[in-house]
């Protein structure tokens, strides 16, 4: 059964149970929940819907997850004085109106798997207290319909801000995205979807939230031994004595091939999966989380979304092999015990620099006086510099989330006048 944190009430009520609303086609909340009111956001997703609703209920709980609350309660200066109306607006109870408390109600496909779903839940409840994550307020069950209920963030999109973030805005942006990431790892769980959509940032109060634990899971859960994890020498043996290294490399595919197939887990967003997920590795680890944020920082360091547009996972090796050159691949593929064969002519053997590719992204190789290139600051070299430890593609030479904030990229020195300094 899943553990779900349990709603803390400060005085007794009674619970009721909405009727089906037979207009809409909704069912209303039941059990322990508390009441909602649906608002016009709605956002859908692979194997979810979430809405956004007023918390009709919200004086009635304590609300220990409410982070807005705490911080305008820490640091909010004294009221302004108003001029008296004489009409003050009262709720039903006769008590002076606060305002609106919202939060997010997350409607779970019955299409998902109960076991995805218990899964997502048990996950949430484990990491509540992480103050990046989205933690869990409650969870309730209607018929054949699961619900969680979530705190809503206000946050801006991804689109509208990233082409204008500075060097410092990145600093900030990703050293609270990797603080979020420590906070999980931490935790021994993979959240295998990390993409800009699932990592909420509000750019004016420069702190983000992690979201969406639906296809997260614990390390080596289901895993099963893979080559990478062995020494180079067992790995070298292992390549050297298989049937592909004896045959060599083939046009096309066999018409009967008799080897066992090799399942692994690709959940994830195309175009953010790592090397790893990509050469099916049975046994992936917390890194594949930390190439994902690297997708983020590329993206944002050369201006375009998505950085990377695959159709497949076959399209999507051949965008990696692109900058990083066939040579580089095929070592990543023998990491994993399998081939790597491209005879696409553009795919070089050496690949391309991450500052030549930044460069061509945003048009600076001629972009000079002249048609000279325009050259990377120092602030952009340190961001690649970070980028390049976020993209090696031997995952167990790839930084942490605990190195990643002990870079120079993302190092934080003090905090003064509520202001971050970074180096």
């Amino acid at each position: 059964m899943a553990i779900v944190r349990s709603r803390h009430v400060k005085e007794s009520f009674e619970i009721h149970n909405d009727e089906m609303d037979e207009s809409s086609g909704h069912s209303g909340t039941g059990g322990d929940s508390r009441a909602e009111e649906g608002e016009e956001m709605e956002v859908d997703g692979t194997f979810s819907t979430v809405y956004k609703a007023e918390d009709l209920l919200y004086d009635a709980y304590v609300n220990d997850w409410d982070m807005e609350e705490k911080e305008n309660t820490k640091w909010m200066s004294p009221p302004l004085k108003k001029r008296r109306t004489g009409v003050q607006e009262l709720d039903e109870y006769g008590q002076p109106r606060r305002r609106p408390k919202y939060v997010a109600i997350k409607k779970i496909y019955v299409t998902s798997s109960p076991m995805r779903i218990l899964n997502e839940l048990e996950l949430l409840n484990t990491l509540r207290g992480c103050n990046s994550v989205c933690p869990l307020i409650t969870a309730f069950r209607s018929t054949d319909q699961v619900v969680a209920v979530l705190p809503y963030f206000r946050h801006t999109d991804f689109r509208d801000y990233f082409r204008q973030m500075t060097i410092p805005d990145m600093q900030i942006y990703f050293r609270s995205l990797f603080t979020a990431l420590a906070e999980v790892h931490a935790k021994g769980i993979l959240h295998r979807d990390i993409k800009p959509t699932n990592f909420l940032y509000e750019p004016n109060k420069q702190r983000g939230v992690l979201v969406d634990f639906g296809l997260a899971e614990k390390e080596f859960t289901d895993s099963k031994p893979c080559l990478c994890r062995e020494s180079s020498a067992e790995r070298r043996r292992r390549v050297q004595s298989s049937i592909a290294a004896a045959v060599g490399p083939s046009t096309g595919y066999p018409r009967n091939d008799s080897r066992p197939s090799r399942r692994a887990n690709r959940a994830g967003t195309r175009g953010f999966r790592a090397p790893e997920v990509l050469f099916k590795c049975t046994e992936q680890t917390t890194k594949i989380d930390i190439w994902s944020a690297g997708v983020i920082l590329l993206t944002i360091l050369s201006k375009r979304f998505p950085f990377f547009n695959s159709a497949d996972d076959v399209e999507a090796m051949i965008e990696i092999a692109t900058i990083f050159g066939t040579r580089r691949m095929k070592a990543c593929a023998y990491l994993h015990g399998t081939y790597f064969e491209t005879s696409i002519p553009t795919i070089g053997q050496t690949g391309f620099s991450l500052e030549k590719i930044i460069m061509w992204s945003t048009c600076r190789n001629g972009g000079g006086e002249g048609g000279a290139e325009v050259p990377l600051t120092a602030e952009e070299k340190l961001a690649v510099s970070f980028l390049d430890r976020c993209f090696e593609l031997d995952p167990s030479k790839r930084i942490s989330a605990e190195e990643a904030l002990e870079h120079p990229f993302l190092l934080e020195v003090h905090h003064e006048d509520d202001e971050i300094t970074l180096l």
